[in-house]
């Protein structure tokens, strides 16, 4: 007889199928054909907060990116451009990956998400443009990824 998985319940996705059209009454995405999408509100649509506006309510991350670092130090504005163009770039496809803060901190930044992919993305992004380390860890609970990019 095997180990049973133990059941993660998570409390950012919906418990059943959304009604269809659903719009997020907070960012206006909606809910089209099984994912969320940006597209013009149609009428009539029913109202759902999405994953993304739950989670930054909640100030709950699904990625964490942690930025340092002695080039950090001597290029922030530059290196949070273009943090900032890989979130608008994910966010143009997937209205569901988006950045919840941007803390800087006296050791650092950090930078909490609402997807798992963005952190990935943004550090790899990083890594090819600055080069530096970069490592991924996962942690015991697998909805949350976090990363790390010293530059």
């Amino acid at each position: 007889m095997g180990l049973q998985k133990e059941y993660l319940h998570d409390t950012y996705k919906s418990r059943g199928k959304l009604s269809e059209p659903t719009v997020c009454p907070q960012c206006g995405a909606l809910f089209h054909k099984g994912r969320w999408t940006w597209r013009p509100r149609p009428a009539g649509a029913h109202e759902e907060i999405c994953p993304a506006c739950h989670r930054i309510r909640d100030d709950y991350p699904a990625g964490i990116l942690e930025l340092s670092g002695p080039f950090l130090e001597t290029h922030k504005e530059e290196v949070l451009n273009a943090v900032r163009n890989q979130e608008a770039q994910a966010k143009r496809e997937h209205p569901l990956c988006r950045i919840i803060k941007i803390d800087e901190k006296a050791e650092g930044i950090v930078i909490t998400t609402t997807d798992t992919h963005l952190p990935r993305r943004i550090g790899e992004t990083l890594w090819h443009a600055y080069h530096g380390e970069l490592d991924l860890h996962y942690g015991q609970d697998p909805r949350l990824i976090r990363m790390t990019w010293r530059g």
